[in-house]
């Protein structure tokens, strides 16, 4: 893999809370994949937040595709890997989307053929974000927070009770602006603990960094749709070349799955749709076992004739049989 290094002082050393956006033109018919893997360099004092906010990256990000390195202490001169090559969800690439598995939202300007990519913090673990098609039915600059019960509850059995409203400022968890969703109770809002995006630690809301909440607040109008998936394995082509993308998927679904190949074999066999064509299992092993969220290639020769994704009765039986040739794990 070629990826680009960047000296850190031309890439990281902004103004305090700026970032590089991730703005990219939408990729051709037949293809999936935006952006690009690059390196750089740290100084003694970065740590993965530091980096992960000035790239519009994701702590968990910057975790899983830098593995071995000290996230607070990486070190001077340590060589970090920057994952900003992604393949786009599967789906209608229209309005938001946004994949919890990969802490990452897409959003598709209407008529503008590009698509703006950022980091967020998603619900922990008892307080999940739930999945599902909703939309944006309200826009607020400087919101109110009126904490549920729910959350007063657990505030108070901390010793931290919360009163019954928040006002616009610094002790606001929505941040400078929200954007409120038909499915009721969440939003999609900025936060004043910028260092938790890329992370599950919120009570089911969707966070961003308060500089992407900002510009995607003046740009995303009412009524724009909102998709919410779960989906820890893409599959994507890029120039007729088969490409997989894994993120560990979340902790409710590891407690309730193990690790299972099944979801990365369909991801694979429904990009493939009925194309006589057969992808290296060892490569998406290795891809599925890493989870390290960079598209990895899991073939080496274009098709024969144009991909056409689907899913059908035939695919599945390839699944069963394509799970049949695969080794079993032993360790």
């Amino acid at each position: 893999m070629n990826i680009p290094q960047l000296g850190l002082t031309a890439l990281l050393f902004g103004l305090p809370g700026s970032s590089v956006a991730l703005s990219f033109p939408l990729p051709s018919e037949g293809n999936d994949i935006v952006g690009e893997t690059r390196e750089v360099q740290t100084r003694y004092e970065d740590t993965f937040s530091d980096i992960a906010r000035l790239n519009d990256l994701g702590y968990a990000e910057l975790a899983e595709s830098n593995p071995g390195v000290d996230p607070w202490l990486p070190g001077e001169g340590t060589t970090i890997v920057l994952p900003a090559r992604f393949i786009l969800p599967a789906g209608p690439r229209e309005g938001i989307v946004i994949n919890l598995a990969e802490l990452r939202l897409y959003y598709y300007p209407k008529g503008e053929g590009r698509v703006i990519t950022h980091p967020l913090g998603i619900g922990r673990e008892g307080w999940s974000t739930p999945t599902g098609s909703t939309r944006i039915i309200r826009k607020q600059h400087k919101p109110t927070w009126r904490p549920p019960k729910s959350v007063r509850k657990e505030h108070e059995e901390k010793g931290d009770p919360l009163p019954l409203v928040v006002k616009p400022g610094p002790d606001n968890p929505l941040g400078e602006h929200a954007l409120y969703l038909s499915m009721s109770g969440y939003l999609i809002h900025g936060t004043n603990k910028p260092y938790g995006v890329g992370m599950r630690v919120s009570h089911g809301c969707i966070r961003l960094y308060p500089e992407d909440i900002a510009s995607l607040f003046s740009q995303v109008p009412v009524n724009t749709p909102v998709r919410i998936i779960n989906t820890p394995y893409k599959a994507g082509w890029e120039n007729g070349q088969l490409f997989v993308e894994a993120h560990p998927p979340l902790s409710e679904q590891r407690e309730e799955q193990g690790f299972n190949f099944t979801p990365m074999v369909r991801a694979i066999l429904q990009a493939i749709g009925e194309q006589d064509l057969k992808p290296d299992w060892d490569a998406m092993k290795l891809a599925a076992k890493g989870q390290r969220g960079i598209p990895v290639a899991v073939t080496s020769a274009p098709p024969t004739k144009l991909h056409k994704p689907l899913l059908s009765p035939q695919s599945n039986l390839l699944l069963s049989n394509s799970l049949d040739q695969m080794e079993p794990e032993t360790d």
